[in-house]
């Protein structure tokens, strides 16, 4: 699984960002994981919904349109529960709880990834 900064505004939001584009990685995503650490968080593409079916925490949750904007967000997501993007939901990403309260994301910023490079 590759990995990645997620940026808004030239400013870095989730330092940690794992990437899951691959089928098997996503349907994995943070299962079997006990938390999400700090800084820490998984970006899946394509995905327009989530659920945290068998987690052990919650998440906040980022849903992006195809060019990276933000169209929805949902905030602490506990074990069992689902959540839609919309019709335009093309990627997705997942956070530890209470980020969302202290990030200024509204709706149609545009995030960006920057992947790390190798061997760094």
């Amino acid at each position: 699984m590759r990995r990645a900064r997620l940026v808004a505004a030239g400013e870095v939001i989730v330092p940690r960002l794992l990437i899951a584009t691959r089928m098997l990685d996503r349907m994995r995503g943070l299962l079997g994981r006990a938390s999400l650490p700090e800084g820490t968080g998984m970006f899946l593409k394509p995905c327009g919904s989530i659920h945290t079916v068998g987690m052990h925490f919650s998440l906040d949750v980022i849903f992006l349109d195809r060019q990276q904007r933000v169209v929805r967000t949902a905030q602490r997501l506990h074990p069992n529960w689902f959540a839609l993007g919309g019709h335009s939901a093309h990627a997705v990403v997942e956070c530890a709880t209470g980020w969302l309260d202290v990030s200024s994301l509204t709706r149609g910023d545009r995030l960006e990834i920057l992947f790390d490079t190798v061997g760094a």
